[in-house]
């Protein structure tokens, strides 16, 4: 059992480290392509050579940052069948169709193009050229479509029928997976946020060069089209948040409860704004709190847009308690009734396999029924016990407020770049933003690894919600081999990290040296 606990932790710090580590890549990688097809725009529409240059610029540091971002992301894929093939194969094609289409719709869309956007310069004509940018950045946001449909279908299962025969999951409706609201609004979540974090990428590289006193135009009009990007970034960023808050409350209660650090809830429940839980061992379901500053009814209105919604705590749920807007208790099922029904779904599944190897076929048909009737939790009849089905409360808690005050932070800074820019433009150059501008790259990168924390940590122990915990996910391999491997990918991660940001940096500092309002032709 420890070995198994040990392979478990070990492939999930894996998953998380290759999934961390990819995510430094493609938010830059999704937002960077948008403003450099805005910049070519701009070249395309008013013939002026400048724009060309600027283009080209950011241009290469898109494609840096493109080539590292497909290397992480290919392991990440493999990932599934060396250490999750239980998983791989409990969920058959629903997981396997959505990145089978990013790879040949998507992938190779965005190779086509990014080939004439780098080397079609002169050779294809402008508007051809332009177009195939165009279409890099829409081929970048659909492999992200598709891997975010796969990721939301592990958040909120549907479009799907368990087939005991099989032993595993079949796709019974696609568009049921690719356009249910959860992988909508993530899609559009991660897209927008990734607008905001390439505006500040930018910001931060041009405040560089004004703070050096080199390509002064150039940074400015490159720090107004980032500043545009990221604003609308940042505010369409904040509006699928509150998308998500609705669909977390809705398929995903525990992980709302944890975000909040919510123990039990109430009728017209307040909003944490700012707080500090006390340690585990003293947190009680009455006073979680050490200290907090929470806004009157905030939560029930974010999630019901009334003020008299009841939001469940963390108890509430395991108990299966609810209220009414009055506060008439109403009793539900718990996890301890879940778990038991989860239990009941997987007896019958051995029965169907008992009666299948006999050919009782009256006795598979009972038995597929009854698997049938009790699978929507037939995870929770893996659980040890109903806490276990509690994430980890303190991280999901803090990276949420991390993401948010960041958030509020951002949206701060591009207001009042933006204003600079067309009001007062010579303060750009003044060394305490230059170095303000340079600092926030670090920020929006903090507040993009938060919200994927929130998304994955606060899930947990849920592979599949409700239908697979981490456990019964995991591959049968030895727990030293994930050890090795782990500390491989840490080396080789960090090693291509180093070579991005190293390879970056080079480029950008040529910039204070030539002049990258004159392309070379």
């Amino acid at each position: 059992m420890n070995d198994l606990l040990g392979v478990v932790d070990w492939s999930r710090a894996q998953f998380a480290l290759t999934a961390m580590y990819h995510w430094l890549f493609v938010p830059l990688t999704i937002g960077l392509s948008v403003i450099v097809a805005i910049m070519e725009t701009l070249y395309v529409r008013t013939g002026q050579e400048r724009w060309k240059g600027i283009t080209k610029f950011w241009m290469t540091l898109f494609g840096i940052n493109f080539a590292c971002g497909v290397a992480t992301g290919l392991i990440l894929e493999f990932e599934f069948g060396t250490n999750w093939s239980n998983y791989s194969w409990f969920v058959g094609d629903i997981f396997g169709a959505p990145l089978a289409i990013e790879g040949i719709l998507a992938f190779f869309m965005e190779a086509t193009f990014v080939a004439v956007m780098f080397f079609g310069w002169n050779k294809v004509s402008r508007g051809f050229h332009l177009a195939s940018t165009w279409l890099t950045a829409l081929g970048v946001s659909l492999s992200a479509l598709w891997i975010l449909v796969a990721n939301a279908w592990m958040q909120s299962p549907v479009g799907m029928e368990f087939d005991p025969a099989q032993m595993r999951n079949v796709m019974s409706d696609f568009f049921a997976v690719a356009l249910s609201p959860v992988a909508i609004n993530k899609f559009f979540h991660a897209v927008f946020s990734g607008w905001c974090l390439a505006g500040v990428f930018v910001v931060g590289v041009s405040s560089w060069l004004l703070w050096r006193k080199r390509n002064i135009e150039a940074a400015k009009s490159s720090m107004t089209v980032g500043t545009w990007v990221g604003l609308a970034g940042i505010l369409l960023t904040l509006w699928t948040g509150h998308g998500s808050a609705v669909q977390v409350a809705r398929v995903q209660p525990m992980k709302l409860a944890a975000m909040e650090g919510l123990y039990n809830g109430s009728v017209g429940q307040d909003l944490v704004g700012v707080g500090i839980l006390k340690p585990e061992s003293e947190r009680t379901p009455d006073d979680p709190m050490l200290f907090n500053v929470d806004i009157p009814y905030g939560l029930s209105l974010l999630i019901y847009g009334h003020t008299h919604g009841f939001v469940p705590g963390i108890n509430d749920l395991i108990n299966g308690i609810s209220l009414t807007e009055d506060g008439d208790t109403v009793r539900g099922l718990s996890y301890a009734d879940k778990m038991a029904i989860g239990l009941a779904a997987r007896e019958a599944l051995r029965d169907y396999d008992e009666a299948r190897k006999v050919g009782d076929t009256e006795a598979m048909a009972i038995a597929a029924a009854k698997v049938k009737e009790n699978f929507p939790y037939f995870g929770y009849g893996y659980l040890p016990s109903p806490e276990a089905a509690v994430p980890n409360v303190s991280m999901t808690f803090y990276s949420f407020r991390i993401m948010v005050i960041a958030g509020g932070y951002l949206l701060a800074l591009f207001v009042v770049l933006l204003f600079l820019c067309y009001r007062r433009a010579e303060i750009l150059e003044q060394p305490w933003l230059c170095w303000l501008g340079m600092i926030s790259i670090a920020v929006v990168w903090i507040c993009s690894q938060s919200g994927w924390i929130v998304a994955e940590v606060g899930r947990q122990p849920w592979v599949i919600q409700d239908l697979m915990p981490t456990t019964a996910a995991i591959s049968g391999i030895p727990v030293g081999s994930v050890k090795l491997t782990f500390w491989i990918f840490a080396a080789i991660f960090t090693g291509l990290l180093i070579a991005e940001v190293s390879i970056m940096l080079r480029y950008i500092s040529s910039a204070s040296k030539t002049n990258i309002e004159q392309p070379k032709h």
